[in-house]
């Protein structure tokens, strides 16, 4: 605080880490602890057990920082707010994102456009954004589409949320759903589900790290209602129209089909080359009908590459399937290379992918389906965590073991596994 005025904000203490600090991502074993005594009264310490006590200061411009001492002389760990940056409290005001990378500025989250568009222009960012759309909270009553939401990663949870007490993530979704005044969500590992009523404030967009925040948004922000109209001078025309369109129309879905087809053909001929066995090449229309057309309902998670969704096949069999977003950054060969590489490692303690599909600009991994969902589902839930007796933790660790040690060392294929988290870890040994 400067006076009465926010200048800088950590984001909500999620047991171990700050969730606006990137640095201290999910997996960090953090020096941090809270403590709270009988009184009520709340304080913080910061202790890392493996280095010499650090030091912990305020500058006279108001910035934190946290020094280690590196045996002559004391190096700066962290430092917030940074000049310059997306640190500084509400840098892009109501409904602005401010992007880390590849340099500070701010942008609209969408489905909002600049309050002031003039003034956005010419850099001042402060009086944010405005809803382009009205919301139809009611939907089908009122004649409309109801609304949807759209999810974003890496983000610093924004001020002025408010706790849901629901048990997981699907439970916050409707939630949020279920309540006109709810705006956005977010269901974050160490804190659970959060919930914003008002104006979205001090909203950050990291490189790497931060939160999945879903915003509620009108159903025509995604072209679901958009009109199209068409003025016709005589009959005559509008039939000539009508019948150039169709035959326009035939020609293109005979070229789309046409082209489609020689691409999964390439795909199935690279998968048969590579010498891949069991690997099966899935229709999109599979994947669609197994995932309910990727129901928010059917969402497993969000990954940095994308989203993870559950699926049902016609024959019963459950699946999950990887879909990779347009941003990944993959093409056919890294897509190929993973596939290839994913199939070949084959260990109880592995996940085994099952397949993939590919249709124009969609790429999708399909895995087998882990009954007992990650890890974190249990040890972060009061009440399933009850499940997971000495024992069977004990079992989890030496099945996360040999999964590394297969990994890293006895496999074939020498992988090195930089994301190891409980939300990366399956919980099967449950279900034994």
């Amino acid at each position: 605080m400067r006076g009465s005025t926010t200048y800088w904000r950590s984001g909500p203490w999620a047991k171990t880490r700050f969730t606006g600090i990137p640095v201290m991502d999910a997996s960090l074993t953090s020096p941090f602890s809270l403590q709270q005594d009988a009184n009520g009264s709340v304080s913080f310490s910061y202790l890392d057990r493996n280095s010499k006590p650090p030091r912990i200061t305020t500058t006279s411009e108001g910035s934190l920082k946290i020094f280690h001492h590196n045996g002559t002389d004391w190096a700066v760990d962290y430092e917030a707010p940074l000049a310059n940056s997306c640190d500084f409290y509400d840098v892009c005001g109501p409904f602005g994102l401010c992007v880390m990378s590849p340099s500070p500025k701010c942008k609209c989250f969408k489905g909002f456009v600049p309050k002031y568009t003039e003034e956005w222009k010419r850099g001042n960012w402060t009086g944010g954004c405005v809803r382009r759309t009205v919301l139809d909270c009611q939907g089908s009553s009122t004649g409309k589409a109801a609304d949807v939401f759209h999810a974003l990663a890496n983000i610093k949870p924004p001020d002025f949320y408010i706790f849901s007490d629901t048990l997981d993530a699907e439970d916050c979704y409707q939630s949020c759903l279920q309540n006109c005044s709810c705006l956005a969500f977010a269901y974050i590992n160490g804190i659970g589900c959060l919930e914003w009523n008002q104006d979205l404030m001090d909203a950050v967009q990291f490189s790497v790290g931060g939160e999945t925040l879903s915003i509620r948004l009108a159903h025509s922000e995604f072209g679901g209602n958009k009109r199209k109209k068409t003025i016709v001078a005589t009959s005559v025309s509008l039939t000539v129209f009508v019948i150039l369109g169709f035959a326009a129309f035939g020609f293109w879905r005979c070229r789309v089909k046409h082209i489609a087809h020689i691409s999964k053909d390439a795909w199935n001929n690279d998968l048969k080359q590579q010498d891949v066995p069991g690997l099966d090449f899935f229709e999109m229309n599979t994947i669609l009908t197994a995932t309910n057309n990727y129901s928010p309902s059917n969402k497993l998670g969000q990954g940095g590459f994308g989203s993870v969704y559950k699926g049902k096949l016609q024959d019963g069999k459950e699946i999950a399937v990887k879909r990779l977003s347009s941003s990944s950054g993959q093409g056919k060969e890294e897509f190929m290379n993973e596939i290839v590489l994913i199939s070949k490692l084959q260990h109880r303690n592995l996940v085994r992918v099952l397949g993939c599909c590919i249709e124009g600009e969609e790429k999708l991994l399909i895995y087998e389906f882990m009954v007992n969902k990650s890890l974190n589902t249990f040890i972060f839930d009061s009440r399933k965590r009850l499940e997971i007796d000495w024992p069977k933790r004990f079992d989890i660790i030496q099945g996360i073991a040999r999964g590394l040690l297969y990994l890293h060392r006895d496999s074939r294929l020498r992988v090195i596994h930089r994301d190891l988290k409980v939300s990366n870890c399956y919980a099967e040994i449950l279900s034994v």
